[in-house]
């Protein structure tokens, strides 16, 4: 199975995606991990699309893939089978927004192996390139995106999944888990 997990900055796709990932027995993959370099530096599109089908294609027996990147959507979009869209209210994502950057902050992890890239309190809440601000910025134009996606005939190959609170997302990953034992 093949499927992209998408939703709002701060939503929960990494924690979903690695769900799945693990209850299919298949890949995760994350867009921003092969999209981000050090120094917060993007990877150019001639470069990032090139990344991004390989790994696709690397595992091609299945795998999850955590991410937005609307403009890679015709490469992601054309091998999956499902998308799962995290669409909760915009409270509980900035709420979930708020304390990862926070606990982010706090523990100075690095967020993508060899990028150095790590947040701090001057970049989430002092600057225009905050997470926080990104997500206000984007939460309602994400939305319509993706219900226009819905109806756009050009992705009825597609399961597209809309989930809106957390035991929604919880059933999804049990019922996963239980098509994969069978």
């Amino acid at each position: 199975m093949k499927i992209n997990v998408v939703g709002s900055s701060g939503s929960g796709k990494s924690t979903l995606s690695r769900a799945l990932a693990d209850a299919l027995g298949v890949t995760y993959i994350q867009l921003d991990q092969l999209f981000w370099r050090a120094n917060w530096q993007g990877t150019p599109d001639e470069e990032f699309f090139p990344k991004l089908e390989a790994a696709l294609a690397d595992h091609s027996e299945g795998w999850v893939l955590d991410g937005n990147f609307n403009r890679t959507r015709e490469i992601k979009w054309r091998e999956a089978d499902m998308i799962v869209w995290l669409d909760y209210g915009f409270w509980r994502i900035f709420r979930q927004s708020l304390h990862r950057a926070i606990s982010r902050i706090i523990s100075q992890e690095e967020l993508w192996p060899g990028t150095g890239n790590r947040e701090s309190f001057r970049q989430t809440f002092m600057s225009r390139d905050s997470i926080l601000v990104w997500m206000l910025m984007n939460w309602r134009s994400n939305r319509q995106r993706y219900v226009a996606s819905m109806l756009d005939a050009r992705y009825r190959h597609l399961r597209i999944v809309r989930l809106t609170h957390p035991k929604e997302t919880e059933a999804l990953v049990a019922s996963l888990v239980q098509y994969q034992d069978h």
